[in-house]
C-alpha cells in the first residue's frame, strides 16, 4: 500500500493547531493525547515535539493529571486581571459621565476616551489608556458621539442654509 501524505504539511499543520486551540473539548482531547502518548513511554519532549507544544507544557499536563484525574485536563476559569475601579468609583464616574465636561471644568463639549482617562486620573487616581475608557463607556451604556465637522474657511450663512433642520424660531423656506 502507497504511503499517504498530507499536501502543504506545514500550513495544515498549523490549521490543524489552531482547529484545536478553538474548542474546549478538542483543547481537551489533544492534553488527554499528550498524556496518552507520556503513558506509553514517550518522553514529555518528544510529545510535545510531536503535538507542537514545549516539553513544559506537556510536563504541566502530567502533574496536573497524576493530581487531579482528567478533571486537571480540563481549561480552567480564568479570571483575568482585577479591575481598577471599585462599584463605588464606577457608579460616581457614571455620574460624572451624565454631565456635561464643562461643569466638571473641562473646555470640551463631548466626553471621550482621552478626556475620560484624564479625569479618571486627576478625580480618581486611576490609570486608564484610552481605549481601555472607550470600553469603559460601552460597559456603562454610553456610544460614541461625534460633533458636526466644519469646514474651514467656508461661508458660516451658506452652511445654516444648507442644514436639513433649522434652527428653531426661523421659518423655513419650503
Amino acid at each position: 500500500m502507497k504511503k499517504l501524505q498530507v499536501s502543504d504539511r506545514e500550513i495544515m499543520s498549523i490549521a490543524i493547531q489552531q482547529e484545536i486551540c478553538r474548542s474546549e473539548e478538542a483543547r481537551y482531547d489533544h492534553r488527554l493525547h499528550g498524556v496518552l502518548l507520556v503513558s506509553q513511554c514517550m518522553s514529555c519532549y518528544e510529545v510535545g515535539d510531536l503535538l507542537g507544544h514545549h516539553s513544559t507544557t506537556v510536563q504541566r499536563w502530567v502533574r496536573s493529571f497524576e493530581k487531579n484525574g482528567f478533571a486537571g485536563l480540563a481549561d480552567c476559569e480564568r479570571t483575568g486581571r482585577h479591575t481598577r475601579l471599585n462599584q463605588k468609583h464606577l457608579k460616581t464616574v457614571n455620574n460624572d459621565l451624565r454631565k456635561h465636561p464643562r461643569d466638571l471644568g473641562y473646555n470640551q463639549n463631548l466626553w471621550d476616551g482621552k478626556l475620560l482617562s484624564h479625569h479618571l486620573e486627576k478625580s480618581y487616581g486611576v490609570k486608564l489608556g484610552v481605549r481601555q475608557c472607550q470600553r469603559l463607556f460601552h460597559s456603562l451604556g454610553f456610544r460614541l458621539r461625534k460633533p458636526r465637522p466644519l469646514i474651514a474657511k467656508s461661508d458660516p450663512e451658506a452652511q445654516e442654509s444648507f442644514k436639513k433642520t433649522p434652527k428653531i424660531g426661523k421659518k423655513s423656506l419650503g
